[in-house]
């Protein structure tokens, strides 16, 4: 029987996963597999198992480390496995379930997720590099700290993330910080829904100094920045339309001011990929991105302002400008469909 490590998010899906974990652990071993399955108990769990299961040299090269849960506990693993070449599957659990919609991973099928498991595709899969300032107050939910699979940061004040699905600045950034003393008592997309519709009204308006590559450094007046491992974030919605895990570079996708009004209806055009062009949003093949924050002077600040600007990790909201992204192709093994839109060239 092929031996597997599992590492389950019992929280996923509202805790959902936790329930239902019994049940697909019997259909695993039904399946073929001798599962050593580790259960996580709070943020951090998954890659820390992960990376001791690689320091300990339980997994290397080849071997299959699956992540059951929703794009969190996708993250810590990869965050965990980095660099070792073992391969990460997923039995998707979430409410977003990017990873598995980029990868060809079937969703809300666990037989043919567990198919996806034996008879996938591996692929390698690029990250950003994210290294910027902690954003405060720090919040129990999402600890701000050093981690030692993530690596030491290159300048003084920052610390480092690794991302694997998504990265981005502005408004929506603000969004997902606001949950960590907002709406609280909500749960799945609605949450979100929600924690825009209340936050667009208020936010406050800022500008961000940004380089890309060895370009010359500019002044945005920035409602948004983002850009995706693959097409898609926040449960399908085509953020970065052209992207494949695979790329050696990646795609860039900023918003310049937007009123109001249209930050609410952005959501619509994003869904289908068709935003970039309209309303002054662009998009970009980059590498290297420097983002500073900009003072009410027009001065760029090599250090955090009073209003902050945030930048997420995954998902993870506890990071703020001044911020660096490098983009490194092959940071993590992937195993997906057989067949994926962004890999049509691959014999299968």
């Amino acid at each position: 029987m092929p031996r597997v490590q599992v590492i389950v998010n019992p929280a996923s899906r509202d805790g959902r996963c936790g329930k239902a974990w019994p049940e697909v652990h019997q259909r695993m071993e039904a399946d073929g597999w001798e599962v050593e399955a580790f259960i996580t108990s709070g943020p951090g769990d998954a890659a820390r198992h992960a990376y001791g299961l690689v320091g300990e040299g339980h997994v290397g090269p080849g071997d299959l480390v699956v992540a059951v849960g929703g794009d969190g506990v996708v993250h810590e693993v990869a965050s965990g496995l980095r660099g070792s070449g073992a391969v990460l599957g997923q039995i998707p659990f979430g409410s977003g379930n990017d990873f598995a919609i980029t990868h060809g991973i079937p969703r809300n099928d666990i037989d043919g997720a567990l198919r996806c498991l034996k008879e996938g595709v591996d692929r390698p899969s690029g990250a950003w590099r994210l290294e910027a300032h902690p954003a405060a107050p720090a919040s129990g939910d999402y600890p701000v700290q050093a981690n030692a699979w993530d690596g030491p940061a290159e300048k003084e004040g920052r610390i480092v993330r690794w991302t694997f699905l998504e990265t981005d600045a502005g408004i929506s950034s603000s969004i997902s910080r606001a949950k960590l003393r907002r709406a609280k008592w909500l749960h799945g997309p609605i949450k979100y829904t929600w924690l825009g519709v209340s936050t667009i009204p208020v936010w406050r308006r800022r500008k961000v100094e940004l380089q890309m590559d060895d370009q010359p450094a500019e002044t945005v007046d920035l409602t948004l920045l983002a850009s995706c491992t693959g097409e898609t974030f926040g449960g399908g919605y085509r953020v970065c339309p052209g992207m494949a895990p695979s790329d050696e570079e990646a795609v860039l996708v900023v918003a310049p001011r937007l009123s109001r009004w249209r930050m609410l209806n952005l959501m619509g055009s994003v869904k289908k990929g068709k935003h970039v062009g309209i309303w002054g949003i662009t998009s970009h093949r980059v590498r290297r991105l420097d983002l500073r924050p900009v003072d009410g002077n027009g001065t760029p600040s090599d250090v955090p302002l009073d209003l902050p600007t945030y930048i997420q990790a995954d998902g993870e909201p506890i990071l703020q400008l001044p911020a660096t992204l490098v983009w490194h192709p092959a940071q993590v093994i992937a195993r997906g469909a057989k067949s994926v839109p962004w890999d049509s060239e691959r014999e299968v």
